[in-house]
C-alpha cells in the first residue's frame, strides 16, 4: 500500500514576527495562547493538499480553538486532503463527539477522522475541568469508546449503561461514509495498547529508534491481532531540510540558537507555561533550562537532511511497518514549500535502500 503522507493545519501562524522565527519556533513548545485565523487554516490547508499531501492533523489543548471547528474550515478549503481532528476523551459526551465525527465526515465527502486522545497531562485535562487521574481517564476511555464506535455504526437505536456514561434510545440518525477510517488513537502503556487494538484503526506509535519502532508495531499488531484485528501505524516526525545534508545540518543549529534565545527573553514565562511541559512538572522538580531542553532534544530527534537523506530514513520506518508519516516542519517560505515537495516525491517513488541502510540509522 502506497505510503499516507501527513502534514497539519494549525489554527494560527506559529509565534514569532518574521518567517525565520517561527522557522525556529516550530522546534519550542507551543505556548498556551492560540487565536483562529480563517486565512492561515485555508491557505495552510491548500498548501498541504497542493504540496501533495494527503492528510493533516488539527491538534488539541485546553486553551486552543475548538479542533471540530478548524477541521471544518480546513476541510471546506479543500477538495482532496482528509483531516484528523484530536479529541480528548472527556470533553463531551462520546454520542455528541460522534454526531460532530459523521457529520464532518459527511460535509467533507468522507475525509474526516477522529484522534482521540486520553491526556497525558492531570494539569491540563483539569483545565476543563476532568478531575479523573490518568489510571481512571484510561479506564472512561475504554467505555467512551465503546459507545462512541456505537454511536458511529449502529443501524438502530441502542442502550448503555455503564460506570461512567448512561444512554437510552441513542439513535444514529447520520453516520460517516462507510468504508473509511474512523479512529486513531496512541499510548504505550499497556492500556493503551489493549484500547487501540480494540477501538482504533490506526495506532499511532511514539517517536523511538527504528529497533524499538519495530518492537512496538510488532506488539500492537500481536494485540490487535488478539480481538482478529489489524491497524494502519501513524509515525510523527519532526523535519528540517536543505539542499544538502551540511546545508540541512547548519541550518538545524541554527533553529535551535534562535528558538532558545527567542523562549528565554522578557516573555520567558510564555513558553515556560507551554502544555507539553505539563507532565514534566507533574513528575516532580525540572531543570531551570526546562524550555532550552524542550528544544534540544526536538532538534536531536529530527530527521535532518536534504530530500533524498531523509526520503531514505523514512523508507527505513516503512520498511518496519510504518504506513502513514507526519511530516512536523517549518513551512514559512517558498523554499520551505519547495523542499517539502521535493520531499514528498521522494516518498512517492523511493529509491531502493541498500543493505547498510536497511540496518537502521
Amino acid at each position: 500500500m502506497e505510503l499516507d503522507i501527513r502534514g497539519g493545519v494549525r489554527a494560527a501562524p506559529v509565534a514569532g514576527r518574521t518567517p525565520e522565527e517561527r522557522q525556529a519556533l516550530r522546534f519550542a513548545p507551543d505556548p498556551r495562547e492560540r487565536t483562529a485565523d480563517p486565512e492561515h487554516v485555508a491557505r495552510t490547508a491548500r498548501e498541504n493538499e497542493e504540496d501533495g499531501l494527503d492528510s493533516a492533523l488539527v491538534t488539541q489543548s485546553s486553551s486552543w480553538p475548538d479542533p471540530w471547528l478548524v477541521a471544518c474550515w480546513a476541510l471546506a478549503a479543500t477538495s482532496r486532503l482528509r483531516v484528523a481532528v484530536a479529541h480528548r476523551v472527556g470533553t463531551t459526551a462520546p454520542t455528541v463527539a460522534a454526531r460532530s465525527l459523521a457529520t464532518l465526515d459527511r460535509l467533507s465527502g468522507g475525509r474526516a477522522t477522529a484522534h482521540v486522545i486520553v491526556g497525558s497531562s492531570d494539569a491540563d485535562v483539569l483545565r476543563d475541568g476532568d478531575r479523573l487521574g490518568k489510571a481512571d481517564r484510561y479506564r472512561r476511555a475504554g467505555e467512551y469508546l465503546e459507545v462512541f464506535r456505537r454511536a458511529l455504526t449502529e443501524g438502530q437505536g441502542f442502550d448503555h449503561e455503564g460506570e461512567f456514561y448512561a444512554v437510552r434510545d441513542a439513535l444514529p440518525g447520520v453516520r460517516p461514509r462507510p468504508g473509511g477510517e474512523l479512529l486513531s488513537f496512541g499510548g504505550s502503556s499497556p492500556e493503551g495498547l489493549d484500547l487501540a487494538a480494540r477501538h482504533a484503526d490506526v495506532y499511532a506509535v511514539e517517536a523511538l529508534p527504528l529497533p524499538a519502532t519495530r518492537r512496538r508495531i510488532a506488539e500492537i499488531r500481536a494485540v490487535a491481532a488478539a480481538h482478529g484485528r489489524r491497524l494502519r501505524i501513524w509515525r510523527h516526525i519532526r523535519v528540517v531540510l536543505d539542499r544538502t545534508d551540511a546545508a540541512a545540518g547548519e541550518r538545524a543549529r541554527r533553529f535551535a540558537r534562535d528558538a532558545i534565545r527567542l523562549t528565554s527573553g522578557p516573555d520567558a514565562d510564555r513558553w515556560a507555561g507551554a502544555v507539553q511541559l505539563d507532565r514534566d512538572r507533574e513528575r516532580g522538580p525540572v531543570a531551570p533550562d526546562q524550555v532550552a531542553a524542550f528544544i534540544r532534544g526536538a532538534l536531536a530527534t529530527a530527521f535532518v537532511g536534504s530530500p533524498d537523506r531523509v526520503a531514505e530514513r523514512v523508507e527505513l520506518l516503512r520498511s518496519a511497518g510504518v504506513d502513514i508519516v507526519q511530516l512536523d516542519m517549518p513551512v514559512e517560505t517558498d523554499e520551505d514549500r519547495a523542499l517539502r515537495r521535493a520531499l514528498v516525491d521522494r516518498l512517492r517513488f523511493p529509491a531502493p535502500l541498500s543493505p547498510a541502510r536497511r540496518r537502521g540509522w
